[in-house]
């Protein structure tokens, strides 16, 4: 009992009974001291082992890919989705009281639109350098492509030929008149197609061509790229522009009436003797505020590797972000293409410019 009264464990007593009674009482209190340190270390984990995620992709076409995450690494992902625009103003509200550590939308113009709002952070990370081409990530680091899709041009077999095609800017060829349906000027896909062209051509250029292409619509821009296909197929006009994705969709889905349409229409690569067609991408950036900015990057190398990528273009219909992972078979079926490699960070700082020439051009 010395060695305890010198440590200041026990008291002094008369009698061992009393020695007893008091080095009881600071057990008890050591053992609950300990228990309360457990409990708030456990607490502790258990928060560090999530992730909050805010997605403009349907849940449908990511979901499945955070559950894989999960069970590999035991960190829990909680989803939220919701239209890209909302999504984007959500966090600018909540600032550094975002629960979000990770923002997925899609087009390079929505990256950098969130990264203008500065709602994003810079990240390094060696992985996603190596696997990610240097144009589909932004130079920094604030976002990184996941998914790569294209916007080609489709034709109705029947009524067009692809030996009359060859690049975007022939679209405003006045032969063309009353020929092509196109989604409105409000879409970020437009958008981001005129930011290429101005980058590739100037203002002056792609506002004449944009005019002459109004000229040519066959109606007013309305629905969705799947219902530019559907009006192509079904006569309403004879070429129609659209991402891969929604190509591959309608191909194999489950709806009769869009595998019929899209076998109507076939695929044609423009601008294969210049730049290249225009391409975009899915991405992600790790949100500024993020409360789990580990997980966050964790996820997103999971993201980047070979499995998911693999997913992406089986499940998705589009194109891998990383060149050593191939294609689908439907997608390989569409032919191999060039694409423009423009960093697609500039489509983002051309989308103003693009706007207005759009404005300005009559593109409804």
């Amino acid at each position: 009992m010395r060695f305890y009264y010198h440590l200041g464990i026990v008291e002094k007593s008369s009698t061992s009974k009393d020695y007893k009674i008091v080095f009881s009482a600071y057990i008890r209190i050591i053992l609950c001291a300990i228990f309360m340190l457990s409990t708030t270390a456990a607490m502790a984990n258990t928060a560090a082992s999530e992730v909050n995620v805010y997605s403009a992709r349907k849940e449908a076409l990511i979901k499945p890919l955070l559950d894989r995450f999960t069970q590999e690494t035991g960190i829990k992902v909680n989803l939220v989705t919701g239209k890209a625009d909302a999504l984007l103003k959500r966090l600018e509200t909540e600032g550094r009281n975002t629960p979000a550590d990770m923002l997925i939308t899609t087009d390079a113009g929505r990256l950098y639109r969130a990264q203008q709002a500065d709602v994003l952070q810079a990240i390094q990370s060696k992985t996603l350098e190596q696997v990610i081409p240097a144009n589909y990530r932004e130079p920094a680091g604030y976002w990184y492509g996941l998914s790569v899709r294209a916007r080609p041009i489709f034709f109705a077999k029947d009524r067009a030929k692809a030996s009359d095609l060859s690049s975007y800017e022939q679209l405003a060829d006045q032969r063309f008149k009353g020929q092509i349906c196109i989604r409105s000027s409000n879409n970020i896909y437009n958008q981001s197609l005129v930011a290429s062209m101005i980058k590739a051509n100037g203002v002056e250029k792609t506002e004449q061509w944009a005019k002459n292409l109004v000229k040519n619509m066959a109606r007013p821009p309305r629905g969705g790229d799947r219902d530019q296909i559907r009006a192509a197929a079904s006569g309403q006009c004879n070429i129609a522009i659209a991402n891969t994705y929604y190509f591959g969709a309608m191909m194999a889905g489950k709806k009769q009436k869009d595998r019929t349409a899209a076998s109507k229409m076939a695929l044609f690569w423009p601008n294969q003797d210049t730049r290249g067609t225009h391409v975009n991408i899915s991405g992600a950036g790790i949100t500024k505020h993020a409360k789990h900015r580990t997980n966050a990057i964790l996820l997103l190398e999971f993201l980047a590797n070979k499995s998911s990528q693999k997913w992406y273009a089986e499940t998705n219909h589009e194109y891998p972000v990383r060149n050593d992972v191939e294609a689908s078979a439907l997608l390989k079926s569409w032919g191999n293409f060039k694409s423009d490699a423009v960093n697609l960070s500039i489509l983002g700082q051309y989308n103003s410019e693009a706007v207005k020439v759009m404005d300005r051009a009559g593109w409804k």
